[in-house]
């Protein structure tokens, strides 16, 4: 993962703002944290962008014919232990969206799953913070894939 920030005037900079804006659109963004801060007496927003280097962005690479854009192979931009996390988690994704009869995506997508298992979140208010990822669907889903993580960082700590 990599990281970028971007700070932005509180009252706006048009140049500011598109460098982001082209930031975020040539990059596979995992996250955004975005905050308020004083800098040299100034109020600025401040963009925390974490990104995966080298992996197209949401949306690029789509067919034009049918709309479907490429898949990422997690297998390739994820480290090999964020990799079997991965794994796992997708396996508890497939058994809760079954035990609902609904998609595996409506459960959560695939970038979540990324983002879980790269940022190992211990608690559901971590769970939210994963970009998509909300109140309804920490309620909901956080114990089972929470266990998954604690799981495996237990596994790490004893191996």
């Amino acid at each position: 993962m990599q990281y970028r920030v971007f700070a932005i005037p509180a009252t706006g900079s048009t140049d500011l703002e598109e460098d982001l804006n082209r930031f975020l659109r040539s990059h596979k963004v995992i996250t955004v944290q975005k905050t308020v801060e004083m800098i040299d007496g100034a109020p600025r927003w401040c963009f925390c962008v974490e990104y995966i280097e080298g992996a197209s962005p949401s949306g690029a690479g789509t067919n034009a014919f049918s709309g479907k854009s490429k898949r990422v192979d997690y297998k390739e931009v994820l480290s090999e232990n964020d990799f079997s996390v991965y794994a796992r988690l997708r396996e508890v994704r497939k058994e809760l969206a079954a035990a609902e009869a609904v998609p595996v995506y409506t459960v959560c997508t695939n970038e979540h799953l990324a983002a879980m298992a790269v940022k190992r979140p211990e608690s559901l208010s971590d769970l939210k913070e994963i970009d998509g990822f909300g109140e309804a669907k920490a309620a909901k889903y956080g114990k089972a894939l929470l266990s998954v993580l604690n799981r495996n960082e237990a596994d790490e700590e004893s191996g």
